[in-house]
């Protein structure tokens, strides 16, 4: 049997709290009202249960948007990571996932073969993030290098890498897949450079840093790595990848009927 339908609210009041954008309450406030009728609650106790409504709709309505903004790439979370099966030891999972160095605009890389939960590590650690109340971007070095490409173009480079860096996490995923020219060793360089010691940057890469002026040109490599690494966390995966895995356990796709 279902419950009894609360009654709407009066049309003044409903108006009154659109006008003062409180969507949440005007949801919240037909049921809110009914309990408190009928349990006498103190009128006190009916503010603050309508306040905590219309803040948490509005935290979650920012984290919403804030994922969509960030453009993660599959939507991983850290619930679906499986920790056992990672070569990084759990110690240093588990520190990284307190996200503490994230509130000392520390750096992390992740390097290792392809395959090896790089990318999920990070996209759920970037969730993670977001769902503590920080800003995240995402980017591979293709898509940054397209972005200040299109800054280039009216001047608008340095406006363009300040909004980047208002992000609390900067993700530039899969470098080393291919190699890199000149204009995007620079927008790597830029970000790295604005970023330093103000905001916390994630990379990951299937070579170490050490080995980044093997596919860009040598003086961006170098200077970009002295600043990615001066406070940085460099964690190594290794194994096989478990996408290939899945793939040869038949795990990759539904069996076809």
């Amino acid at each position: 049997m279902r419950p009894p339908v609360p009654p709407a609210l009066p049309p003044e009041l409903t108006a009154v709290l659109a006008r003062l954008r409180l969507p949440y309450i005007r949801r919240a406030a037909p049921g809110v009202l009914a309990t408190a009728r009928a349990q006498r609650w103190d009128p006190a106790e009916v503010l603050r249960v309508l306040l905590v409504e219309e803040a948490a709709g509005r935290d979650a309505a920012t984290r919403a948007t804030r994922r969509r903004a960030a453009g993660f790439p599959s939507g991983k979370t850290l619930d679906g990571w499986r920790e056992e099966e990672s070569a990084i030891p759990p110690p240093t999972q588990h520190a990284l996932a307190t996200l503490e160095w994230l509130g000392r605009a520390e750096n992390l890389v992740l390097a290792g073969p392809s395959g090896t939960g790089k990318t999920h590590l990070v996209e759920g650690l970037a969730a993670k993030a977001i769902d503590a109340g920080h800003r995240v971007a995402w980017f591979s070095l293709e898509t940054l290098t397209a972005t200040i490409g299109r800054a280039r173009v009216d001047g608008s480079v340095s406006r363009v890498v300040a909004r980047i860096c208002r992000a609390d996490l900067i993700v530039i995923d899969d470098i080393g897949m291919l190699p890199a020219g000149q204009e995007a060793a620079e927008a790597f360089y830029r970000v790295v450079d604005a970023a330093y010691e103000r905001r916390s940057i994630a990379v990951t890469s299937n070579l170490h840093p050490s080995g980044f002026d093997t596919i860009m040109p040598r003086t961006l490599a170098t200077a970009t790595v002295d600043r990615l690494l001066h406070h940085a966390h460099v964690v190594l995966t290794e194994g096989a990848s478990y996408r290939l895995a899945e793939a040869t356990a038949g795990k990759g796709v539904v069996p076809l009927a």
